[in-house]
C-alpha cells in the first residue's frame, strides 16, 4: 500500500463560509475524510503546513513546502499540496527548482469550489491526485480537471471554469479518467539524488509595458529591486521613441541589476533579434526568457539570485533548462 503525505495549505479547496467571505478552515481530519471513498488503496497522512488563501503566499511559504517535502521524504512514496489556485503555478514552478533530482511525484492541486460544497470540482482533483500520487514518476506536476502539467508549464488561464489551468509551451504530460491514466510525455530523470536548495531572494519586481510606460519609474526600481522582470511587446520589443525605454535599462544593467526580458504573449516565447525594436535592447546584457512563462521567471529568478549575484552566472541559469521549463534550441545566435 502507497503511503502519502498531504500538505494542506489553504485555499478554496479547504474554504469555509466566514463572514467576510470564503476563507480556508478545514481541518486535517476534515480533509481526510474526503479520501474514504478514494478508489485507491492507500495510506494518507495530513499536515496542515498553513490555512492560506493563496493570494496571501509568500516565496517564504514555497521553502516551508519544499522542506516539508525534503524532510519527509523517505517517509512516503508520494506528496499532495493542497492549495489555493489563483498562485499555484507560480508554487509549482517555485517548488521544481527548489526540489530538484525527485524520484517520487509531488502533485499540487486545489479546486474551483470548496471540497464541502454540492457541486464541486474538489472531490475530483483530489482523487486524481491521489492516483497520480501513486505513479512511478519523480517531478513537480499540477493536477487539475483530469488534466497532468509539469509544474514550470503551468498557467492559470480560467478564475471560475474546472478547468482553470492548461500547460504553456509543453506537452500534458497526462490525462486522467477514473482509475487510469493515460501519459502523452514523461520527464526523464537523470539526477539519482533529491538535491534540495530553498536558497531565494525574493528582490524582484514584473513589470509588464504598456504604452505610455514612464522611464522614470526605473529610477524607483533601481534602488529597490535586485532582478526585474520586463513583459514587453510581442516577440520582446521595448519602446525607444517617445517615452524612450532603452538608456533606463542600461543604467539598470550598468547598477548591476539582473534585466529579463520577457514577453506578454503567452504561447511561442519571445525573439529578440527579430525586429530592431528588439535588437536594440539586445545590445545590452539583458537576459533572455524564451518559451517560459511568467510563473516560472519570477520563480526561477528568486531561485538563481538566491544562490548567485554575479550577473554571467545568471544569465547563465537563466538561460539554460531546468525542471522542463524552457524548450532548448528557441536561443539564436547573432
Amino acid at each position: 500500500m502507497k503511503k502519502l503525505l498531504l500538505i494542506a495549505t489553504g485555499g478554496t479547496i479547504a474554504s469555509i463560509e466566514g463572514d467576510e467571505g470564503l476563507v480556508p478552515g478545514l481541518t486535517a481530519d476534515q480533509l481526510l475524510h474526503y479520501f474514504q471513498d478514494s478508489a485507491q488503496k492507500v495510506d494518507v497522512t495530513c499536515e496542515i503546513l498553513m490555512n492560506r488563501d493563496s493570494t496571501n503566499i509568500q516565496p517564504e511559504h514555497w521553502v516551508d513546502m519544499a522542506e516539508t517535502v525534503a524532510k519527509n521524504y523517505d517517509r512516503y512514496d508520494g506528496f499532495i499540496i493542497t492549495h489555493g489556485t489563483d498562485t499555484l503555478a507560480y508554487t509549482s514552478a517555485a517548488l521544481s527548482y527548489m526540489l530538484q533530482g525527485l524520484q517520487k511525484p509531488v502533485v499540487i492541486t486545489g479546486s474551483q469550489v470548496p471540497i464541502s460544497f454540492k457541486q464541486t470540482d474538489a472531490k475530483k482533483n483530489l482523487a486524481d491526485s491521489v492516483r497520480f500520487a501513486c505513479e512511478d514518476i519523480g517531478g513537480v506536476f499540477v493536477v487539475f480537471d483530469g488534466r497532468v502539467i509539469i509544474g514550470t508549464r503551468a498557467v492559470k488561464m480560467r478564475t471560475k471554469s474546472y478547468d482553470a489551468f492548461e500547460s504553456i509551451n509543453h506537452p500534458y504530460v497526462a490525462n486522467i479518467t477514473g482509475n487510469h491514466v493515460q501519459y502523452y510525455w514523461k520527464p526523464t530523470i537523470t539526477e539519482k539524488t533529491l538535491h534540495v536548495d530553498t536558497s531565494l531572494c525574493s528582490d524582484v519586481f514584473l513589470l509588464k509595458l504598456h504604452p505610455g510606460t514612464k522611464p522614470a519609474i526605473f529610477d524607483f526600481l533601481k534602488d529597490h529591486y535586485k532582478g526585474i522582470i520586463i513583459e514587453s511587446f510581442g516577440n520582446g520589443g521595448v519602446p525607444f521613441e517617445g517615452r524612450n525605454l532603452l538608456p533606463k535599462i542600461k543604467e539598470l544593467t550598468e547598477h548591476g541589476l539582473a534585466v529579463l526580458i520577457s514577453t506578454q504573449c503567452l504561447e511561442e516565447g519571445q525573439d529578440l533579434l527579430l525586429y530592431e525594436v528588439g535588437r536594440k535592447v539586445a545590445q545590452y546584457d539583458v537576459i533572455l526568457s524564451g518559451d517560459m512563462n511568467t510563473e516560472a521567471i519570477v520563480a526561477k529568478l528568486m531561485w538563481t539570485l538566491g544562490r548567485t549575484t554575479n550577473l554571467e552566472e545568471v544569465k547563465q541559469i537563466i538561460e539554460t533548462p531546468a525542471a522542463w521549463d524552457l524548450s532548448t534550441g528557441w536561443l539564436k545566435e547573432d
